[in-house]
């Protein structure tokens, strides 16, 4: 069963409640009473599914059947891979030396979804082909900056995984809902992101052609909350996929795009340098050289 923090619950206590608390602790830098976390909001480790929001039936969930080496076009994961890589390997991931678990450099820079191997599989959790599946593994910090920010105290190689985005799950009806009843609803689309990677509207796939499901963080989430935006980022936001049947629900995973230092903030683009020309109505404060001066 899905542990959910109470409101009731400390901050400190909803971290510690993690799985992996021990071997890759959450920490809260709180020198004084600037860094307090609204009270409303509650740490989570897995996301909630809301009214309205449901997994695919059991009985379609298919796997592979690897023993091992989810590597290549034998793995039935991996057969709607976009890696374009000599002798078929379309393992998203290094494969072996000192970034081995990373991903490729020919994804870092493309917008391919990530295809991984899951529960349904007949290969084990210690499958290479499982990075995103197997949860966050490092060390994060939530610190005070003009707002709230995120690092680690660890060195981040370029293509490792660091988070996904977690929280409540909510249909786009609600999301609109909730937006109309925020008091500044741009500031509600900082926490909402549209599951849509594979939303078509010809799609053979029925989940796949109405409105996108949608994630609310603002209220329920993991760190990954607490990430800022920069226009000079060193962190992108993947799709993952695990089972074929649920790309409704894929995740939204960061991987690092860079070699990060320790105690460097970690910062997305929250619109992934799209740049119509024209001036949006939020302005960016992010200080980068290159600012657009706007998110949207």
């Amino acid at each position: 069963m899905l542990f959910i923090p109470s409101l009731k619950d400390c901050h400190w206590c909803q971290i510690r409640s993690f799985s992996n608390a021990k071997e890759y602790p959450i920490s809260i830098v709180c020198k004084d009473e600037s860094l307090t976390l609204p009270d409303d909001f509650t740490f989570i480790e897995k996301s909630i599914l809301r009214e309205g929001v449901s997994r695919a039936d059991p009985e379609f969930r298919v796997g592979c059947e690897c023993s091992h080496n989810c590597h290549g076009m034998t793995c039935h994961c991996l057969q709607d891979s976009e890696v374009d890589l000599p002798d078929h390997n379309v393992y998203a991931y290094q494969a072996g030396g000192n970034s081995e678990g990373c991903l490729k450099e020919q994804l870092l820079d493309s917008k391919a979804p990530i295809y991984e191997c899951h529960e349904a599989c007949a290969c084990d959790e210690t499958c290479d082909n499982r990075i995103v599946a197997r949860g966050r593994r490092v060390p994060l910090q939530v610190f005070r900056t003009e707002n709230r920010g995120v690092r680690s105290k660890v060195p981040i190689k370029a293509g490792a995984f660091i988070d996904c985005y977690i929280g409540e799950i909510i249909t786009a009806q609600e999301a609109d809902r909730r937006r109309d009843n925020a008091i500044i609803s741009r500031r509600k689309d900082l926490y909402l992101f549209n599951i849509d990677k594979f939303t078509d509207p010809d799609s053979l796939d029925e989940t796949l052609r109405g409105d996108p499901y949608v994630i609310d963080g603002e209220f329920y989430a993991g760190p990954s909350r607490f990430f800022n935006h920069s226009c000079e980022a060193n962190m992108r936001i993947f799709a993952r996929v695990g089972d074929y049947s649920e790309k409704n629900l894929h995740d939204l995973a960061f991987f690092a795009i860079e070699d990060i230092r320790p105690m460097t903030e970690l910062t997305f683009d929250y619109v992934d340098g799209k740049d119509d020309g024209e001036q949006g109505s939020e302005k960016c404060l992010c200080g980068a050289k290159s600012c657009r001066g706007w998110l949207w």
